[in-house]
């Protein structure tokens, strides 16, 4: 399927639903699939052939939304580009991506301007809502697709066109928190599969209503196509805002919703949060980067039992591992705590092989890197055979993860291979030390990282964020920790920041925090 067949298939079961919802007024699919194919013609109007790279410089909107279709429908490659990023990285993806068109909101016209004259390659320019300087207006630019041959999406002889599963449906780029950005090409059957399992796994039960508060350009994007293929509604929010968050799962009677655990921090330290019904909710979906398990624990209580881990990463988009809502709890329904700290069993549709430097398989419970292989997998990295070719040595996407697999065969990644501390001689792994921090009442969030120390090689050090209001002793906090996993895994510094660094997905930046603690 190409992106555009899940939101016919979802109009195919009710042309009049309520297909993209925001600021409480709705398009319906018969909205949706009319614009995106006045999009798509005007897209062909302008050049755009098949494997054209047509990208998206937007926040959360459902006409930008609207316009994935209608690239998919003109035989294009969606390229999503974080509103969020600097104006060099932003231009740095795009000249990698050798876009042709850009369709953006006006809010970012000043970034558009900063970066168009370095971007020949793009021909069209298109401000979605409004007038913008060098850019055609939203009706300028749907008035050239006025005349082009589109099938009336509705008519019985518009046949979908045959999908060849290995085309690029999405270009992304990977957050460049490691070194320039890399382009990832998602072929149709990634995201196929990717659809496949998110049905297969989690629950749905009747058309499910889909909250998008994360940004459409990551998670919370793709997690719509399955929502669309049942004929469900996506609730978009514009701006982030856990008040809001927590009244439009009341009043939409949302079923389905993903935040990353820094923003699930701050829902369970909303004072609305008792006295929200979520009684609506199914699948409360949580990933990005690892949750602590007391938070976890707290979400499953308060919020219920609907959470729902996924893990991923843009080269295999979000379902290597899955744990749905059930299995946060043992058989007698008390809460698994022994597997909050997983991230749950490898996918049906995915291998997962932990393997050491060498590639071979490690024994069982061993530590080593997580691999996979899968139709999830990505083609490969744009105009990049050799960062290809290493990271797909084998048939396997190395992920870069380091985990184990538990006897009840679930995943556990316990750091990223290149946040991994050696000290006196001992691998530490941040995760563990993490979570340790983490089940302080005092600590919001946190991040651990290892200095140079001519003692011990490294020195565990972590840096926290607490609660608003909450102080944190650092003395306190160390014995804490120690009590939890010993003198080795205890940090040997610890440092109270108001707030970490984050990516423009809420990651949390270590490289940063290790230049601020060296300098």
């Amino acid at each position: 399927m190409r992106l555009h067949d899940y939101l016919d298939k979802g109009a195919s079961l009710g042309a009049d639903r309520p297909c993209l919802t925001t600021d409480g007024t709705s398009m319906s699919y018969a909205d949706v699939v009319r614009l995106s194919h006045e999009v798509a013609a005007a897209l062909v109007a302008s050049g755009v052939g098949e494997g054209a790279r047509v990208a998206i410089l937007s926040a959360n909107d459902p006409v930008a939304f609207t316009c994935v279709f209608g690239i998919s429908q003109a035989g294009g490659v969606w390229c999503p580009i974080n509103p969020r990023n600097e104006a060099a990285e932003n231009r740095e993806l795009l000249a990698l991506f050798d876009a042709e068109v850009v369709l953006h909101q006006s809010g970012f016209a000043p970034l558009v301007a900063a970066i168009r004259d370095q971007l020949p390659g793009v021909h069209t320019w298109v401000c979605l809502d409004g007038p913008a300087d060098g850019s055609l207006t939203r009706q300028e630019f749907l008035d050239r697709g006025r005349g082009v041959d589109v099938p009336d999406p509705f008519a019985a002889a518009a046949l979908p066109a045959p999908v060849r599963g290995d085309e690029l449906a999405m270009l992304v780029g990977t957050g460049g928190t490691t070194g320039r950005p890399k382009g990832v090409m998602l072929t149709p059957t990634n995201l196929e599969t990717m659809t496949a399992l998110t049905l297969m796994g989690y629950p749905f039960d009747g058309p499910p209503v889909y909250l998008a508060l994360a940004p459409l350009t990551h998670a919370a994007g793709v997690l719509c196509f399955p929502v669309l293929a049942l004929g469900g509604e996506v609730v978009i929010m514009r701006v982030p805002d856990v008040g809001g968050f927590l009244r439009l799962v009341h009043e939409h009677g949302v079923t389905h919703t993903f935040l990353p655990p820094t923003l699930i921090y701050v829902v369970l330290g909303s004072p609305h949060l008792d006295s929200t019904d979520l009684s609506s909710l199914q699948c409360f979906w949580y990933g990005a980067a690892p949750m602590s398990a007391s938070r976890l624990e707290e979400a499953l209580r308060r919020i219920g039992p609907v959470m729902a881990q996924l893990f991923g990463q843009t080269e295999a988009p979000m379902m290597i591992s899955m744990m749905p809502p059930a299995d946060h709890f043992r058989a007698d329904g008390s809460v698994a705590t022994e597997r909050l700290t997983s991230a749950g069993r490898p996918a049906p549709l995915v291998t997962v092989a932990i393997l050491d430097e060498d590639d071979r398989p490690v024994p069982p419970g061993e530590r080593g890197e997580i691999c996979a292989r899968s139709s999830l997998v990505m083609a490969g990295y744009w105009k990049d055979p050799d960062e290809t070719a290493r990271t797909l040595r084998h048939g396997w996407l190395h992920t870069g993860d380091i985990g184990f697999v538990d006897d009840e065969g679930f995943l556990h990644i316990v750091d990223r291979a290149k946040d991994m501390i050696i000290s006196g001689g001992f691998n530490v792994y941040s995760t563990e030390v993490e979570q340790a921090v983490l089940a302080h009442g005092a600590v919001q969030d946190c991040a651990v990282v290892g200095l140079p120390d001519d003692t011990w090689g490294e020195r565990v050090v972590v840096v926290v964020q607490p609660h608003p209001g909450a102080e944190v002793d650092p003395d306190e906090l160390r014995g804490f920790v120690k009590q939890r996993i010993g003198s080795v895994k205890t940090p040997k510094e610890v440092h109270v920041w108001p707030d970490l660094p984050r990516s423009k997905v809420g990651k949390v930046l270590k490289t940063e925090i290790k230049k601020e603690l060296a300098g």
